[in-house]
């Protein structure tokens, strides 16, 4: 009897540790590629958060692993939909003719807002006017933002807009380039991360980037003058995207889960990030001693001049893609106005790694 009872137990917890290992095997760990600077906000707040919302969503059957450096910005659609990584972020103006719709909240607004607020009425307009015009085929799209005002960095100062004809300087696509035209900038298509070096060899005379780009990409170490605009020179449009098998892979159990922590909660978390590294962009230039440069009056109304035709252009592309433009262009300023008067996201709701 005591043998049977022996037996028996010992059956037992094996059975409980196969079931253990079963239950491990089953694990999904999601293979995250990121392109920016382990300092970067995306790497330090983002994808922290994302996974620990997903670990927790999924009772711990789905993980996440960031991995750094497996292919440049403008190849991660490729990485995504070719499966060599599960999800990634994207920057829209790196493929210029796939991504027009996306140009929508990068147009020139001269009025104040959050990157959050921005990043949730972006999430609102896609699935209301964009979801159906497949510039997002080939990848799950799982995730929207937009970053802050778009700023001009430069090797020496400026009295006015005509001090910029010929400068050689950095700029990524998108609206960024039509802006870069109007300003009669020579405009040098980089990375972000190639930005510093290209400074500091004299490649170029400044950089049209975010004022995260000052700290995160050191920039206010090498481009010591920043030229604001009201509302910024322009703003830039990303996307979180997954591998469609990977998707399709999880359990419909796991991909409620997901969803629920995706979406416009994780749009919503991409902003906050840019408000946030925005500010330490910010007081990292000043403690270098930088100068932000405030044009007059007058020149911000030839700015406005220069950029009045791009939400018309916008407008008349989205047209052509059979998008109703102008219904888009007004939705997307109403769920501005709506989004900025909701609950925000704090720092007791985010892993923020680069605040340790």
């Amino acid at each position: 009897m005591k043998k049977l009872v022996t037996l028996t137990a010992a059956s037992a917890l094996l059975g409980l540790g196969a079931l253990s290992l079963s239950s491990q095997a089953l694990a999904t760990e999601l293979q995250v590629s990121t392109w920016a600077g382990p300092n970067h906000g995306v790497n330090t707040i983002v994808w922290p958060t994302w996974a620990r919302w997903v670990e927790e969503a999924t009772e711990g059957r789905v993980t996440v692993n960031v991995v750094h450096d497996m292919g440049p910005p403008g190849a991660q659609m490729d990485l995504i939909a070719d499966g060599v990584a599960d999800a990634t972020w994207l920057f829209h103006g790196l493929m210029p003719g796939r991504f027009e719709l996306t140009k929508l909240p990068e147009l020139p607004t001269f009025e104040e807002f959050s990157s959050e607020a921005a990043s949730v009425a972006y999430w609102r307009t896609h699935h209301e006017y964009f979801s159906e015009a497949g510039e997002h085929r080939g990848v799950e799209l799982i995730g929207l933002g937009v970053h802050g005002p778009g700023a001009l960095f430069l090797r020496e100062g400026i009295d006015g807009l005509d001090d910029l004809a010929n400068k050689r300087v950095r700029i990524g696509g998108g609206i960024m380039a039509d802006i870069s035209a109007a300003l009669s900038l020579s405009g040098v298509a980089l990375p972000p991360g190639g930005t510093y070096e290209a400074a500091t060899q004299g490649v170029i005379d400044g950089a049209m980037l975010t004022l995260e780009g000052l700290r995160s990409f050191r920039l206010a170490e090498v481009l010591p003058y920043t030229v604001d605009m009201p509302g910024g020179f322009y703003r830039g449009s990303f996307s979180l995207v997954m591998n469609p098998d990977t998707w399709a892979s999880l359990s419909a159990e796991d991909r409620e889960a997901v969803e629920s922590v995706s979406g416009e909660r994780l749009s919503r978390l991409f902003g906050y990030m840019m408000d946030v590294v925005d500010v330490r962009g910010v007081e990292f230039a000043r403690e270098q001693g930088n100068t932000f440069i405030e044009l007059s009056e007058a020149e911000v109304e030839r700015f406005k001049t220069m950029a009045a035709d791009l939400p018309g252009q916008w407008v008349a592309e989205a047209e052509a893609r059979n998008v109703d433009g102008s219904g888009a262009l007004a939705h997307f300023h109403e769920q501005l106005a709506m989004a900025a008067e909701e609950p925000g996201m704090g720092p007791e709701d985010v892993v923020d790694n680069s605040a340790r």
